[in-house]
């Protein structure tokens, strides 16, 4: 029964150490519109998909969107102060420049932004030229 249990710790400390199989290293987000207020809200459209994974201290992204009013002009890695609530750049995501397509990044994280990610603060934010301060944003959750 010794050997059994000591086996199996073995095979959970192995699985948490790989990289991407740990269920605390894989993170979602649905990218969905939030406008800012009723005056933008009819130039907000679209939906998308995130994940993330982190390895060690580098969190590669990769994602795909749909369905924007206008083509978009950039993207970011933002915090907020809570989950939920908006907060300033992390880095920039590499983002199709048009109505639909596709965002990735490699980033480095800082202990902080990892205890943010960890904490469901952070989040990715598309913008586009018909809603430069937030087309789609997305939490990035477990």
């Amino acid at each position: 029964m010794g050997t059994l249990i000591r086996a199996a710790a073995v095979g959970f400390a192995l699985l948490a150490a790989v990289p991407g199989l740990a269920k605390d290293d894989a993170w979602r987000a649905r990218l969905a519109r939030v406008p800012i207020d009723a005056a933008t809200a009819a130039a907000v459209t679209g939906s998308g998909q995130a994940s993330a994974v982190l390895h060690g201290r580098k969190l590669e992204i990769m994602g795909s969107f749909e369905g924007l009013h206008g083509a978009a002009t950039t993207a970011e890695l933002r915090a907020g102060p809570v989950t939920g609530v908006r907060g300033g750049a992390v880095a920039p995501i590499e983002v199709t420049q048009d109505v639909a397509g596709s965002l990735s990044a490699s980033i480095d994280l800082s202990d902080e932004q990892i205890a943010a990610l960890r904490a469901g603060r952070l989040y990715i934010q598309i913008d586009s030229k018909s809603a430069p301060d937030g087309n789609l944003w997305g939490w990035l959750l477990p």
